[in-house]
C-alpha cells in the first residue's frame, strides 16, 4: 500500500507543472490570432476550423497571401517576408515506468525546430526537425510540401514524408503523452506500420462531406537512404480511405492499407511479405464539451520472421486492435480545464505486440500555450501484475 500513497502526492504535485501546446505559434504570429482560433480544448488537438486552416495549406481563406511576401518585382518568386519559425521545449518526470518503481527526471525531453506556411497562393509547405529527442538527435518527421485546390477543386497533393495514419487519427495531435498504439506497432521483422513514411498523399473532398483520401508509400519508414535509395525494395504500398460527415455531430470512415515488403534476417534469407490493414473508425463531437474517437484495426501478415536471428518463418499471422478517445472540456474552446481518457488494445498472433492499457488524463490551461497536466497509465499487458505508469512535466511552445 505505501507504493500507492507514494503514487498519490506525486501524481497530484503534476498539476504545479507545466505542459504547454504541441502547435506551431508562428502561425498564430502570423495572423496575430489566439490558439483558440483553431485549437480546442487545448492544443494541439485540432477543432473544424483548425483542421480547415492545415488542409487549407496554412492560409487563412480570407487574408489575402501578398502581404506577406516581399515585392521583388519579380511575379514569378514567392519570398515571405519572415520566415515562420517556432520552437518547442519539453521534458517530463515519470513514475514506475515499465514497471521499475522509480522516479525519472527525463528534461529535456524534446527539443524541435518547426516552420511552415504558405510558398504561394496554392503552395504551402511543413516541417520539423528535431534536435533532441529522448538524447538523440532525431532528425526530420514530418516534411512535406502541398498543392493546394487543383484544377480549383478541393483537391490536394502533399509530397515528401508523413504519418501514414494522418488520414486517420493524427497522432501528433493527441493531448496525451500515451500513444495510439495499434498505429504504432511492429510485427516481427516487418517494416511496416502506421507511422512515418515517405509517399504521395492525395486528398478529394466533396460538397456532402464525402472526403477521399490515397497514399503511395515506400513501405519501410523513414531511415536513412541506403546508396542514395530510401525504398529497400521494389514494392510500393497503398492506403485508402473514405470518410463521410453526418451532420454536425459525427464523422465515420473505412480505410484499407495494402502492400508487400522484402524481409530479410542475419542469414540474408529474402522472403516477401504481403500485408492487409483495414479498419473502421468514427469521431463524435455531440456539442462542444465533448469528443469520442474510436478506431478499429485489423492486420494479416503472410510471412513474417520473428526476429533477426530467427530462421523460422511464420505464415498468416493475425493482429486486431482498438483506440477509443474520450475527451471532455466544459466550457468547449474556452475551457480552462479538461479530461480526457484514453483506452488502448491490440492482440496478436506475434505476442510481443499485445498491449493493452487505460489512460487517465487532466489537464488545466495555464495560459493559451502553457497547460498544467496530470496522466496517469494502467498498462494491463502483462498476466502477472499490472503496472502503474505516473507522468508529469512540462512542454513550451514559443
Amino acid at each position: 500500500m505505501k507504493k500507492y500513497y507514494l503514487a498519490v502526492p506525486i501524481f497530484l504535485s503534476f498539476f504545479i507543472l507545466a505542459e504547454s501546446v504541441k502547435a506551431i505559434p508562428a502561425f498564430a504570429r502570423k495572423y496575430s490570432l489566439s490558439c483558440t482560433t483553431c485549437h480546442a480544448p487545448a492544443a494541439p488537438a485540432l477543432k473544424a476550423y483548425g483542421d480547415e486552416f492545415a488542409g487549407n495549406g496554412f492560409r487563412l481563406a480570407e487574408e489575402q497571401a501578398p502581404r506577406y511576401y516581399m515585392n521583388s518585382g519579380d511575379d514569378k518568386l514567392s519570398l515571405v517576408r519572415d520566415l515562420p519559425i517556432a520552437v518547442r521545449l519539453d521534458g517530463f518526470a515519470t513514475y514506475n515506468l515499465d514497471g521499475g518503481e522509480k522516479m525519472d527526471f527525463a528534461a529535456p525531453y524534446i527539443l524541435k525546430l518547426l516552420s511552415g506556411g504558405e510558398l504561394s497562393d496554392r503552395v504551402s509547405y511543413y516541417f520539423y526537425f528535431f534536435f533532441s529527442e529522448r538524447g538523440e538527435v532525431a532528425g526530420v518527421e514530418d516534411a512535406f510540401l502541398m498543392y493546394n485546390d487543383l484544377f480549383g477543386l478541393d483537391l490536394d497533393i502533399y509530397l515528401g514524408q508523413f504519418q501514414v495514419s494522418d488520414p486517420l487519427f493524427k497522432r501528433e495531435l493527441r493531448l496525451s503523452l500515451e500513444d495510439y498504439v495499434l498505429y504504432t506497432s511492429r510485427i516481427g521483422t516487418s517494416g511496416i506500420n502506421l507511422m512515418y513514411d515517405k509517399g504521395l498523399m492525395i486528398t478529394y473532398g466533396l460538397p456532402s462531406g464525402t472526403g477521399f483520401t490515397l497514399e503511395v508509400l515506400n513501405g519501410n519508414g523513414i531511415g536513412h537512404a541506403r546508396n542514395k535509395v530510401f525504398d529497400n525494395d521494389k514494392y510500393k504500398n497503398l492506403l485508402g480511405k473514405i470518410s463521410q460527415d453526418i451532420g454536425e455531430i459525427a464523422t465515420a470512415g473505412i480505410f484499407l492499407y495494402t502492400g508487400k515488403e522484402a524481409i530479410i534476417n542475419n542469414f540474408t534469407q529474402n522472403m516477401t511479405n504481403s500485408v492487409i490493414m483495414w479498419g473502421p473508425d468514427i469521431s463524435i463531437t455531440p456539442n462542444n464539451q465533448w469528443t469520442l474517437n474510436v478506431q478499429y484495426l485489423r492486420r494479416k501478415d503472410s510471412d513474417i520472421f520473428y526476429t533477426l536471428n530467427s530462421t523460422n518463418l511464420h505464415n498468416d499471422l493475425q493482429t486486431e486492435g482498438a483506440m477509443g478517445e474520450l475527451i471532455f472540456s466544459p466550457d468547449g474552446e474556452f475551457s480552462d480545464w479538461y479530461l480526457l481518457g484514453l483506452f488502448n488494445w491490440v492482440k496478436s498472433d506475434y505476442s510481443p505486440a499485445n498491449y493493452k492499457s487505460a489512460t487517465f488524463h487532466a489537464g488545466y490551461m495555464l495560459r493559451r500555450n502553457v497547460r498544467l497536466a496530470a496522466e496517469y497509465t494502467l498498462d494491463f499487458t502483462s498476466s502477472e501484475r499490472n503496472i502503474n505508469k505516473f507522468s508529469f512535466g512540462f512542454v513550451s511552445a514559443f
